[in-house]
């Protein structure tokens, strides 16, 4: 198989991750891709591919006399809950010409690049778009794809000298879980990177603090007609939380190193109310005054009704590498030679999101990550440059002659 056909036929699994689930993997679905890969290692050589008890595909390509760096290769198998990832129908457009590109007739809708610029820069490539009713799944089956695409090139090529080249692919990584379970220890490599970015150009090794708060409301339900000075409702309640929270830190103002507080899920009634939010910021210190933010208001809605009004929870999800890989940094300067060989003008951008290999890195493993070529992820406009896909295996050549 080629790359192309490698990426068609991954998406047609459908294994959209499950947040609200308490099983492992969230969704038994995904485990179906890890059975196909594990097969797919196999014919190729890779004699310890196995899928564990997690639902997380491991495998060695084995060394063949080299003498480097044991390195790492991994991607995620998942997609993300935001949109369906059933029944994904492919559209491929060819040598692109910097037109519009009609995704859906009936439900007009289109890819334009006015609108989304990067395809600006795609002009002559060859990309793979959705037909605007589903998510494609780029994010991360392109980066399953490309280590995929490397593994075989690397077995029918044993004039490139490698030692040991561990891969892996993980479930559950749009639900922030694709790291929970990783076997560091058994994976056994020095370093490694996760194949789960953009623009090839780009590479990352910042990405947010994040930390997650559930805010619970417990209302006093009276009937309306006898309400005055008697009813506490929590959606109103809830409705006072959000707003008192700085508007200047809500997802839709911010960008580059800016922080938010982002409200993404709501439901209530007057007895109950629960909103569900995610916290954000690439410096620390902030990040941890927003969650003070959020202390202080439980506090002062709390003494203003009088009760303990609210509940509040806030967890840990993953940390910036970035505190990590400065005391690494040659793992992003053999990336930078490789990819400055094959006359790709590499850049650092912080991640306005997270990784597996963020948690990967404070586990002890350092992971930066590369771009797959990918774009407008987790909807119905996404769409992915096989031509960056190619670029993409030829930095992952590199990195293995380093």
């Amino acid at each position: 198989m080629n790359i192309e056909e490698r990426f068609l036929k991954y998406v047609s699994f459908d294994t959209q991750s499950d947040e609200y689930s308490n099983t492992t993997p969230s969704t038994f679905k995904q485990l179906e891709l890890g059975k196909e890969l594990v097969k797919e290692m196999l014919e190729i050589g890779i004699d310890d591919a196995h899928l564990d008890e997690f639902g997380i595909v491991y495998g060695t390509i084995k060394g063949n006399g080299g003498t480097g760096d044991v390195i790492g290769f991994i991607a995620h198998m998942d997609t993300s809950p935001d949109a369906s990832g059933m029944n994904i129908k492919p559209q491929k457009v060819t040598n692109y010409d910097g037109s519009i590109i009609k995704l859906n007739n009936a439900l007009n809708l289109s890819l334009d690049p006015e609108e989304f610029t990067s395809l600006k820069k795609m002009i002559g490539h060859d990309l793979i778009t959705t037909d605007g009713t589903t998510l494609l799944g780029a994010d991360d089956k392109a980066g399953v794809a490309i280590i995929m695409d490397l593994a075989d090139y690397l077995y029918h090529h044993p004039e490139i000298k490698h030692n040991d080249i561990k891969i892996a692919f993980t479930p559950d990584e749009e639900v922030g879980r694709g790291a929970d379970n990783f076997n560091v220890e058994k994976f056994n490599a020095k370093y490694a990177y996760t194949l789960d970015g953009g623009d090839i150009c780009e590479y990352n090794y910042e990405n947010f603090n994040a930390y997650s708060a559930n805010v619970k409301i417990t209302g006093k339900s009276i009937h309306p007609g006898n309400a005055k000075d008697k009813m506490v409702s929590a959606i109103n309640v809830a409705i006072e939380f959000e707003n008192m929270l700085p508007a200047q830190q809500k997802a839709y103002f911010t960008d580059g190193y800016d922080g938010f507080n982002h409200i993404h899920h709501l439901e209530g009634n007057c007895e109950e109310a629960t909103l569900e939010y995610i916290i954000r910021n690439h410096n620390l210190s902030l990040a941890k005054k927003q969650i003070n933010d959020f202390k202080r208001i439980k506090k002062y809605l709390d003494e203003k009704y009088g009760y303990e009004l609210i509940s509040l929870e806030i967890n840990e999800s993953y940390l910036n590498m970035a505190e990590i890989i400065k005391d690494n940094y040659y793992i992003i300067e053999k990336l930078e030679k490789a990819m400055k060989k094959l006359g790709i003008e590499a850049y650092a951008s912080p991640i306005r999101g997270g990784t597996d290999g963020a948690r990967l890195t404070y586990m002890g493993l350092p992971c930066p990550n590369i771009g797959t070529g990918g774009d407008n992820f987790h909807g119905p406009f996404e769409f992915v440059s096989l031509t960056m896909m190619k670029q993409s295996v030829e930095i992952l050549k590199e990195l293995v002659k380093e």
